[in-house]
């Protein structure tokens, strides 16, 4: 299951260097708006202990992770969702992320060109908010008037569209953010098909130091998927070892960042683990056992007979298959069974 997350932000806040420190990529990193045009893919390993304990334990000749792609998408400036800047293109390449992180300037360092007179992270965060709603509302317009003609025919589908989008409309004209906003699953099915740029989660990247940031900031992002990196001092720490690190009291968040990126979609893993190899499956939260055969091959879904189960820890702990077997510890369970994050599993199908 592929996940795109894209990295957006201002001009020189710290995009591209942070791209390149997930995904080890060289980009042109130069100290200039616009660096970064056309936005750069990358795709980088979720660290996953999991992993290599459970390869370790039954030997594996090989071990494979779970996998993200993040884009560096070119900087925006106020005014995008009317062309300003790279405007459309910019907001074109958010369209076709599943999630986004919001990389706000928090650091001090005068010697990085700004594109703004001053650093205000609320107002950054809202401006970067607005061009993606302005941009929804335009979207918005124009499908509501298109489907207007197949609601006067009483068409029950094309009703049922109108309602949600004329709920979404009157949410984006009060500046709100469409994750923001309850809407049940059809509604949810709905918006989906628009891929609208602020219907997408967010994580919020504060590239700085928390001390350098003000209360009424802390307190704003304090309930929301937020972390605290400062990525020029993670890039300059990177090439050090465990021990230097240590020593100088560095510690590098990116394995957090990408974990905490995962998570924005609301995936888990599973796991197959043998002598060949080792490997996280990726799922969505809340899929049941045949859906995650269907991962590992096409045809499992259709043919699953049963799934054999075991948590990986308790696997761990029973020192193997073998033993964990003997103990009762693998349970047999059927179509109705849902997939918890974890799972070690071996599925069971035919014709």
């Amino acid at each position: 299951m592929a996940l795109q997350i894209g990295i957006v932000g201002f001009p020189n806040v710290g995009k591209s260097t942070l791209f390149q420190l997930i995904t080890q990529k060289q980009v042109d990193i130069a100290n200039y708006p616009f660096c970064t045009i056309d936005p750069n893919v990358g795709v980088t390993c979720v660290p996953d202990e999991r992993v290599d304990k459970l390869a370790e334990l039954t030997k594996s000749l090989k071990k494979i992770y779970a996998t993200v792609e993040f884009v560096d998408i070119a900087g925006l400036v106020e005014g995008a969702s009317k062309g300003e800047g790279l405007g459309n293109k910019f907001l074109a390449n958010i369209r076709e992320t599943d999630a986004v992180i919001y990389v706000l300037r928090c650091f001090k360092n005068e010697n990085v060109i700004k594109t703004r007179d001053d650093t205000d992270i609320l107002r950054d965060k809202e401006i970067l908010d607005m061009e993606m709603i302005l941009k929804d509302i335009e979207t918005v317009e124009k499908r509501i008037s298109s489907l207007e003609r197949e609601v006067r025919a009483g068409k029950k589908e094309a009703v049922k569209e109108m309602e949600t989008l004329n709920k979404v409309y009157q949410a984006l004209k009060d500046s709100k953010l469409i994750s923001d906003i309850s809407l049940n699953e059809e509604e949810i099915y709905i918006v989906k098909n628009y891929q609208l740029l602020s219907s997408k989660p967010r994580l919020y990247l504060l590239n700085g130091e928390e001390k350098d940031v003000d209360s009424n900031v802390l307190n704003f992002f304090s309930d929301k998927p937020h972390i605290f990196i400062d990525v020029l001092t993670e890039s300059e720490s990177s090439s050090l070892t465990i021990e230097e690190r240590k020593e100088l009291g560095i510690e590098l968040k990116m394995d957090k960042l990408i974990k905490k990126a995962y998570k924005l979609l609301g995936l888990i893993n599973f796991f197959t683990t043998g002598p060949d190899e080792t490997r996280a499956w990726t799922i969505k939260n809340g899929f049941k056992a045949p859906q995650a055969g269907g991962v590992i091959h096409s045809d499992f879904e259709e043919t699953f007979i049963k799934a054999e189960v075991i948590n990986w820890q308790d696997l761990i702990d029973c020192g193997g298959f073998a033993k964990a077997r003997e103990k009762g510890m693998i349970r047999t369970e059927g179509k109705d069974y849902v997939v918890k994050d974890g799972d070690v599993i071996e599925i069971k199908s035919g014709k």
